[in-house]
């Protein structure tokens, strides 16, 4: 570990560095403080690894059932990824507090803070507790990087999170790839990572809904203008897009030869598997998902206005076969510098487009419309994890 010295020797030890993120970082708010963070599991539909060269035999409980030292070293970078998001995105909208819109917002992002934050935890509690010294290193790690640094693993959650628009997109989109990634991984045959899934998707449901709603609010109060609502979902879908990680990836393909990570829809997919098209069938999943929330979302556009839409899946690409090629966001057609460098004006946000979203946040009180009938986000928080195995 460059320039840093193990400070832990147990979980409990990594939990004091923990404490002393949320306080570095500004989120040690006092119903952040007064929660009750701990490791959470749950059930897996069965015991028996569900598919790749070891199907049928039972899933590893521990680490020396795990039969390769490249089996070991490839669910340790699973779940250090995994782990590095979840503190990212805390990072990323930390300053949002003072800027909701409702209390209930307020209130909708602490649960999300809290909840994300869990997720980190139950990645490194699983690091500390089967992964050994390297284990240890790797938790420790997580706490030490920093997305405002620009030093997060993933490019998106190295970008700024800090209005509110950002925000609903961001959860409902990014938050959604979680959503993708927390399935393909509850699938693993490392029994301890697929039983951490359980309880984590159930509460990135929560995010992703806080997104999805906020979202349909911005569109019915008709005050944002729908092509700069547009660029916020060109902005964040295509950075979604990367996520799922490059076209013909050996990763993804020994991953699932070992049983480790499935597809989304493992279970009902009885086809075999394409190993050299992994990523990139997952990723079409996640689009055709996206393309029908945000057509939901055209009804309540004013007349006359465009629709909204998801960008293809070639447009803004930094990874896989389309990275920094030059695609339409809308129709995919290929288009020349001069051309795109236009088009890159018009359809993703641009300093001034920022100044104007400010401008309107802060002048328009009715931006976004009325949350009606929720309950306390944060009095049901625990409902999720009234039946987990509380470790």
């Amino acid at each position: 570990m460059a320039g840093s010295t193990l400070k832990i020797g147990n979980f409990s030890e990594w939990v004091g560095l923990f404490n002393d993120w949320r306080k570095e970082i500004g989120v040690d708010h006092d119903e952040i403080r007064g929660f009750n963070f701990d490791t959470l599991f749950g059930a897996i539909e069965t015991d028996d690894i569900q598919f790749g060269h070891w199907k049928g035999r039972k899933k590893w409980e521990n680490l020396r059932q795990v039969p390769t030292q490249q089996i070991r070293d490839a669910l340790i970078n699973l779940i250090v990824y995994q782990g590095d998001t979840e503190f990212a995105s805390v990072e990323q909208q930390r300053w949002l507090f003072q800027s909701a819109p409702s209390e209930y917002d307020r209130k909708a992002l602490t649960r999300v803070m809290i909840e994300e934050m869990r997720h980190g935890w139950q990645m490194c509690a699983l690091l500390v507790e089967h992964f050994g010294h390297s284990g240890k290193v790797e938790a420790q790690k997580m706490l030490e990087r920093r997305a405002f640094e620009n030093r997060r693993l993933l490019g998106s959650f190295n970008e700024d999170v800090d209005n509110w628009l950002d925000f609903f997109a961001y959860t409902d989109f990014v938050d959604r790839d979680g959503k993708f990634q927390l399935q393909m991984l509850k699938y693993s045959a490392f029994a301890p990572l697929g039983r951490s899934m359980s309880y984590m998707l159930r509460e990135e449901a929560f995010h992703m809904g806080t997104g999805n709603d906020g979202l349909r609010r911005i569109v019915e109060a008709k005050v944002i203008p729908g092509w700069l609502i547009q660029k916020y979902l060109n902005k964040w879908i295509s950075s979604s897009y990367d996520l799922f990680g490059t076209d013909h990836s050996s990763s993804a393909h020994w991953a699932y030869v070992w049983g480790i990570k499935g597809r989304y829809d493992e279970p009902k997919n009885e086809t075999t598997a394409d190993l050299d098209d992994l990523n990139d069938y997952n990723r079409n999943l996640y689009r055709d998902e996206v393309a029908g929330l945000i057509e939901r979302f055209n009804n309540s556009l004013k007349p006359g206005e465009p629709k909204l839409y998801a960008p293809d899946i070639k447009f803004n690409r930094f990874i896989g076969k389309w990275a920094n090629q030059k695609f339409h966001a809308k129709t995919g057609e290929p288009l020349d510098d001069k051309a795109y460098d236009e088009h890159l004006n018009e359809y993703m946000p641009s300093a001034a487009d920022k100044k104007l979203l400010l401008e309107i946040i802060e002048t328009e009180k009715k931006w976004i419309a009325e949350k009606m009938g929720a309950r306390d986000p944060l009095a049901t928080i625990g409902e999720v994890r009234k039946s987990a195995i509380n470790l």
